[in-house]
């Protein structure tokens, strides 16, 4: 099974690291969770330096879209059981230690075992909007793998979803989106209108975040 998390790391220097990333946990050991990052990545080089990361269970996709789009300045406390950072607004999350590595040259496998899981509050469900933005932020994240017309695809969908049950946090992060996405669009050479349905998706708070992360923000996508 795959989950969709934030895995917060952190340096020698305690600076940390918050990254969406897809958690694999295997079915026959719950207590078990392999981690992904890409090469190179900072996740990746700070989990093998300290060896522990706190995996936290979100429902506010603000933090996913903000993440891929240059913006990872997010609350955060201190963990309970290693030298971590816990996301203020997660709803549970699990502390977790590096207990062996398979090497790969694109994607590690990093395996981690519980060491302390907390709940903070309850777990209501994701609506449609969610969803949609969930999936338009690994979209993002593979923006110079897929071709645009598979993107502008995906995109047409996961709007109609989004239009019939988003909030304004749910508003606030699709416009983050889809300014990437417009400027990818427009970096390609493709008229930004050709994408169906962006402009009109993007909230009046929505900020060019492209120009805050450049090109960088494809590549500070789920898993790194």
């Amino acid at each position: 099974m795959i989950q969709e998390t934030i895995v917060i790391t952190q340096n020698s220097s305690g600076l940390a690291h918050i990254a969406p990333m897809g958690i694999h946990i295997p079915a026959e050991a719950q207590d078990e969770f392999i981690i992904l990052p890409f090469r190179p990545s900072t996740t990746l080089n700070n989990l093998l330096e300290s060896k522990t990361a706190v995996i936290n269970y979100c429902d506010d996709v603000r933090v996913f879209a903000g993440c891929l789009t240059g913006r990872r300045d997010w609350p955060l406390k201190p963990a309970e059981k290693i030298n971590g950072q816990v996301l203020a607004c997660a709803l549970a999350h699990t502390e977790v230690e590096l207990v062996r590595v398979e090497d790969d040259e694109t994607r590690p496998k990093l395996f981690c075992k519980a060491v302390h899981t907390a709940n903070h509050a309850p777990f209501k469900g994701f609506n449609r909007a969610q969803y949609s933005v969930l999936e338009a932020a690994i979209l993002i994240s593979r923006l110079n793998m897929i071709p645009l017309e598979k993107i502008q695809t995906e995109i047409d969908y996961l709007r109609i979803g989004l239009e019939k049950t988003a909030g304004d946090r749910e508003l606030e992060a699709w416009g983050w989106l889809m300014t990437v996405i417009e400027n990818h669009i427009a970096k390609e050479g493709v008229y930004a209108g050709n994408l169906p349905g962006a402009g009109s998706a993007i909230s009046k708070e929505g900020v060019n975040a492209a120009s805050q992360s450049g090109t960088g923000a494809a590549k500070a996508g789920i898993g790194s």
